[in-house]
């Protein structure tokens, strides 16, 4: 058992001068710090001016995208998919996904995401490095029928999914259709019945684009909620992305299913130069989540700058100072994706899962304090991390990956030597 001491933040709590005692894989207690000695604790980490956090949810990540950073800059989404993005990917190979899969996974890892929701191909790849480094990661192998992609077939991500579930306890598999428009109607079905039949998550691209809109209406006459209703997927297991096309009616729709929606706010505005309407979605009963999206287009894989963006950007959007409050925003990033993923985490409480973050906040950017969720979305970067703990086990401490036994300089440097020259 081990204890981490300092001010516990949750969405529900503020508990200065408090201790998160950790046994096996989930927290055993939450206490005064200054009874840590009655307990039989092998270390503490933490202190006066630490900070403890629920690990954060990125509920939508492509973590090998971290090879494209910096391509395709200042054009909308389909010109960057069409003319960048797809191009590149059907030059991918297996290992090269690998490669890069860990540089992107590393980043978010380290910047304070204990759990990532990933959609993407080769994840058979992406799978093995989340189990190298000891990430809790949803994993899903893209597949799409209505596009000529060969890397995506529909075959390859049934066979991905029944490949990992029930495989790993951190690792899980997900059902990952790219998006409403690239997605027959009778594949989602398929999907829609391994989901019920597995209980898994459906992780989908909605309404991402006007094209995408366009797509579904001409070619079934429906929006791209009222197709997913009618392919039997929209529910509680639907992990939908995006949404910024999503129509009033389709607000009510949405909302009414129970499905989540996750807010990959700061990549949205730079391709579409829109955000999704998560306010009315939240009013009308959907979940909502957060997501760093990729590093291109987004350029950090770092959820504490993905919250401080929802928070401003919604503020932008509705011109209303009085909606995203920060208290709210951090609640996406943590309780909204636990219940999206039906994970038992999110807060820091008795019996839920130990996947926790230490942040060191003896910095002046931390005075005062009087305001602590504040201070976690608009002050707090993801270098401020110096800890985080993953199913009760430390995986990343001071800079090193402490199961690959390699630093981010480490990382760095393999990258220069063996990635860079290839490109």
């Amino acid at each position: 058992m081990f204890a981490l001491t300092g001010t516990v933040i949750d969405s529900e709590r503020v508990l200065k001068n408090a201790a998160v005692l950790v046994e096996g894989n989930s927290i055993r207690e939450v206490i005064p710090a200054e009874n840590v000695g009655e307990y039989n604790v092998d270390d503490v980490y933490g202190g006066e001016g630490y900070i403890i956090l629920p690990g954060l949810i990125n509920s939508h990540t492509h973590v090998a995208m971290a090879k494209f950073r910096g391509l395709g800059e200042d054009v909308p989404i389909e010109r960057w998919l069409n003319e960048v993005i797809w191009p590149a990917e059907l030059e991918w190979t297996p290992k090269e996904v690998r490669r890069w899969a860990l540089l992107g996974m590393a980043e978010a890892l380290a910047n304070g995401s204990t759990t990532i929701n990933d959609h993407y191909f080769f994840a058979d790849e992406i799978a093995e490095v989340a189990r190298e480094l000891g990430i809790r990661a949803f994993i899903g192998q893209t597949v799409m029928d209505e596009v000529d992609f060969p890397i995506a077939a529909p075959e390859e991500g049934f066979h991905f999914f029944r490949r990992w579930d029930g495989k790993d306890e951190l690792v899980k598999p997900t059902l990952a259709p790219h998006a409403t428009n690239t997605v027959s109607l009778e594949l989602m079905r398929e999907i829609g019945e391994l989901s019920r039949e597995r209980n898994a998550p459906i992780h989908v691209h909605l309404s991402q684009s006007r094209g995408e809109v366009e797509t579904v209406k001409r070619r079934y006459g429906l929006t791209p909620v009222e197709y997913l209703a009618e392919a039997g997927v929209l529910g509680e297991r639907l992990i939908g992305v995006h949404g910024i096309y999503l129509d009033e009616e389709e607000v009510g729709l949405y909302g009414k299913s129970g499905a989540t929606l996750v807010h990959c706010s700061l990549s949205m505005a730079k391709l579409e130069g829109r955000i999704a309407p998560v306010v009315e979605l939240a009013k009308s009963g959907a979940n909502i989540a957060l997501g760093n999206d990729s590093p291109n287009p987004v350029g950090l894989m770092d959820m504490f700058t993905e919250m401080r963006f929802a928070a401003v950007l919604n503020k932008v959007w509705r011109k209303r100072t009085d909606v995203a409050s920060a208290e709210e925003v951090f609640s996406w990033a943590t309780v909204g994706g636990a219940r999206a993923l039906k994970l038992k985490a999110g807060l820091i409480k008795p019996g839920y899962l130990a996947d926790l973050v230490l942040i060191n906040a003896r910095k002046p950017q931390f005075l005062p304090g009087e305001n602590p969720y504040s201070h976690v979305v608009y002050s707090t970067r993801g270098s401020d991390v110096e800890l985080v703990i993953v199913n009760g086990e430390v995986v990343y401490r001071d800079g090193l990956f402490t199961r690959i036994g390699k630093t981010l300089e480490d990382l760095w440097r393999e990258a220069e030597e063996k990635l860079l020259p290839d490109l």
